[in-house]
């Protein structure tokens, strides 16, 4: 009987404990996506580039970057929004990867030696705008209809 009762005890001591850790751990969960969202930051400037391998040499290398959540170039805009942790990374070092891939930002001038290696769809010119509002199209079409 003695035996019984104590396997009984442990059982309910068990089930006790497992509820309290679980409830420990949703916790910690709700604690550590707030600290995430507190961290984040984001930024937007102008890249210089042409075509959509562009666009993937663009991303892969700010996405490199530790701390860069999300990256997208615009081919039209000549434009990057990117989702940083503020904590792991700044700005500069967005701008600096995107320029040691061969690619000019509106702070940092591309690296001569990686844009050489960049295929001839790549080669852009160095003095096109960037961070532009709207497509180069629309604002023709839109001066020719005055």
């Amino acid at each position: 009987m003695k035996k019984v009762i104590l396997s009984i005890a442990v059982v309910v001591a068990i089930g006790l404990t497992s509820c309290k850790n679980e409830a420990k751990l949703t916790e910690t969960t709700e604690t550590t996506e707030a600290v995430m969202e507190i961290a984040m930051a984001e930024a937007n400037f102008g890249v210089r580039g042409n075509c959509g391998m562009c666009k993937t040499t663009i991303e892969r290398a700010v996405n490199g970057v530790e701390g860069v959540a999300n990256a997208n170039w615009d081919v039209d805009k000549k434009k990057i929004d990117v989702s940083f942790d503020d904590t792991k990374t700044n700005e500069m070092a967005i701008h600096n990867a995107i320029a040691a891939s061969g690619y000019d930002t509106e702070k940092v001038a591309g690296d001569l030696s990686a844009y050489d290696e960049l295929p001839g769809c790549c080669k852009y010119d160095h003095d096109m705008e960037m961070n532009q509002t709207a497509p180069k199209e629309s604002e023709g079409n839109s001066e020719e209809n005055h």
